[in-house]
């Protein structure tokens, strides 16, 4: 269980989430030590999602991974900032009257990957199966099953062998599915 003690989910010494009560956890959850997650909205974390060490989600916007996704480390998961372009001058400080603050909910489709380092700002949506490439900023929507750096589509996954490796991935029982780390979490059925 780790730190904070949530059933089938992997947390360190050095991982710092606040709003846990905001937070809806699925199984097989490891979240690397040196992560912040900063949950003043619903968060929503599926199953078999892997969050490395460096990473920070924040910014008070909502943010959903769905199952089977994987956030490297080093990136920023920004669901609200400040904006500048208009009147906004502000920063934390002050009063949000004289900032110009933007939030959106970031969603990250089942089976996507995002390479080091890389940054997703406020109301962007990755499609399912879509991969990342490290360094990555990502300002607008990626669709299904592209492989981009930043928001260029330089390439496809393969849908297809990912959906076959996935339904042999199903047929297995569930302690077959699982990493080591979780092995003695599931319940003895002898």
């Amino acid at each position: 269980m780790g730190k904070y003690k949530i059933p089938f989910v992997k947390t360190f010494e050095f991982t710092k989430i606040i709003g846990i009560e905001n937070i809806d956890f699925g199984k097989y959850v490891i979240i690397d030590d040196f992560v912040l997650i900063y949950a003043k909205e619903r968060v929503r974390i599926g199953n078999y999602v892997h969050i490395a060490s460096f990473t920070s989600v924040s910014g008070g916007g909502e943010l959903v991974m769905e199952e089977l996704s994987a956030v490297s480390s080093g990136c920023r998961l920004i669901t609200g900032t400040d904006d500048f372009k208009e009147w906004g001058f502000g920063n934390s400080t002050i009063a949000n009257e004289f900032r110009n603050v933007k939030t959106g909910k970031i969603h990250i489709g089942k089976f996507v990957v995002i390479g080091g380092n890389s940054v997703i700002l406020p109301g962007v949506t990755i499609g399912e199966g879509a991969a990342v490439g490290a360094g990555s900023v990502v300002t607008k929507d990626l669709e299904p099953w592209g492989i981009y750096v930043g928001n260029n589509r330089i390439g496809s996954r393969d849908r297809e062998a990912v959906m076959r490796h996935y339904e042999r991935f199903l047929s297995l029982p569930e302690a077959e599915r699982i990493g080591v780390l979780f092995a003695r979490d599931l319940p003895d059925v002898s």
